[in-house]
């Protein structure tokens, strides 16, 4: 005989396949067959796969005043049917599919779905680490996107939630060292957890701060499956705009790297970002300065960047372009005169000796500079994410370079074998005296 768990289960599998013909055969009498069967994983994967598809979402209209929560299957299977035997199943996935729940809900009622779910002092290890740390981002991430769409009334209780969620993210941030290596599907929760500071600090800034986070998101995350075409074309904007005018931030090519952002941009009224990118990434001032002049009405539609378009983003290009000069000498021929830095990065020759010590002070290169020979010699440039054209040159050092080292090591052994050769003599002489 059956537990009351399990009838009450049953039967709602039950009447949601009578309510929903069309999803009966696909779905709700295969996860029947598996919860009779007592086969958790198999349920699990099964719902997880439910859940995640869109096309069997099916809201409940008859709840459409504003006294009543909006219902759907989705949430009816969680929570009469998942939820009630969540020790059986894995926790991560079980909180995964409460987050799917939620947010095909509206705001309100997808966190009034999270909510109890979330930790209390009486039941700390309810989930484990793992899991309460996806759930907390994902509860988080709902309030950020409950806060973009709130009205001006509600700005003293959107200022303690963001603190709220600040504190949250620092938190989250050591619980998440310490998963680093530890769970088969940390990446999932990295995900989350970047995902949701990625767009705090786009509410509340820097941009720099926000590249970071975004920058880290996009390397724990599948873009192509996990990300719709309208969230991946938004990222893409925001990441480049947040490269290009926030404080610290050269290594372009982080972005230029994933191709699925910059296909996202292409042929769109945002890919001249795409352009500035690669013109930063190269270190091209002149056609850096053409695009500028050719996409002006563009780039004062993004007032962020149009106010920094002269200032940051025309500094950060004229460094990069000093990187570059650096990186494309051979490594014993990095002292350069202040003349050839003019040219490259588009600066007048008085302006030269600010750009190297502004180079230095962000640690962007490493060197002495002579100012009574007006040049500078470089024994160090930042690491950074290369294209294959680089990657290219760079092979060529290389080849360059083992072949020196071939030629050192045959002169040494032929040094070698003349100093064994005299050795030899001599220990002759003395052995006839």
């Amino acid at each position: 005989m059956s537990d009351p768990t399990t009838s009450s289960a049953l039967a709602t599998l039950t009447e949601l396949s009578s309510a929903y013909p069309d999803l009966s055969s696909a779905y709700y009498s295969p996860l029947s067959s598996l919860y009779s069967k007592k086969l958790w994983h198999q349920l699990t994967v099964s719902a997880l796969d439910f859940l995640s598809d869109p096309s069997t979402l099916r809201l409940d209209n008859n709840n459409n005043n504003n006294n009543e929560s909006s219902s759907s299957n989705h949430l009816t299977l969680f929570q009469k049917v998942l939820l009630p035997i969540e020790k059986k199943l894995n926790s991560l996935s079980l909180v995964r599919m409460a987050s799917l729940v939620a947010f095909s809900l509206p705001q309100k009622d997808g966190l009034a779905v999270l909510q109890p779910l979330m930790m209390t002092s009486d039941d700390k290890d309810r989930f484990g680490p793992a899991a309460m740390l996806y759930l907390t981002s994902r509860f988080h991430l709902l309030q950020l996107s409950a806060l973009a769409s709130s009205n001006s009334d509600e700005a003293a209780s959107a200022s303690s939630t963001l603190e709220d969620i600040a504190a949250s993210i620092t938190t989250s941030r050591r619980t998440l060292n310490q998963l680093a290596d530890t769970e088969s599907e940390s990446a999932i929760v990295h995900s989350a957890h970047y995902e949701t500071a990625m767009y705090y600090y786009k509410a509340v800034g820097p941009p720099e701060s926000y590249y970071k986070e975004a920058i880290q998101y996009v390397a724990y995350t599948n873009l192509k499956e996990d990300v719709s075409d309208a969230d991946r074309y938004n990222l893409a904007v925001d990441l480049s705009l947040a490269a290009l005018t926030g404080e610290g931030v050269f290594n372009f090519g982080e972005i230029i790297a994933s191709p699925l952002l910059l296909h996202a941009l292409r042929d769109t009224e945002c890919e001249y970002l795409v352009t500035l990118l690669e013109c930063g990434a190269h270190g091209d001032v002149i056609k850096f300065q053409s695009t500028v002049r050719q996409y002006s009405e563009a780039i004062a539609m993004q007032p962020t960047l149009a106010s920094r378009i002269e200032s940051t983003v025309q500094e950060k290009i004229t460094l990069l372009a000093l990187v570059n000069m650096v990186f494309e000498r051979p490594a014993l021929e990095r002292t350069l005169h202040f003349e050839d830095i003019a040219d490259r990065t588009g600066v007048s020759l008085d302006q030269v000796e600010w750009v190297i010590m502004r180079a230095l002070s962000l640690h962007l290169v490493e060197g002495t500079m002579d100012e009574v020979e007006q040049t500078v010699d470089v024994t160090w440039v930042m690491p950074r994410v290369l294209n294959g054209r680089q990657m290219e040159e760079l092979a060529v050092r290389f080849g360059e370079w083992a072949g020196k080292v071939g030629k050192t090591r045959d002169y040494v052994g032929t040094c070698r074998g003349i100093v064994e050769s005299v050795n030899r003599d001599r220990k002759r002489k003395r052995e006839r005296w």
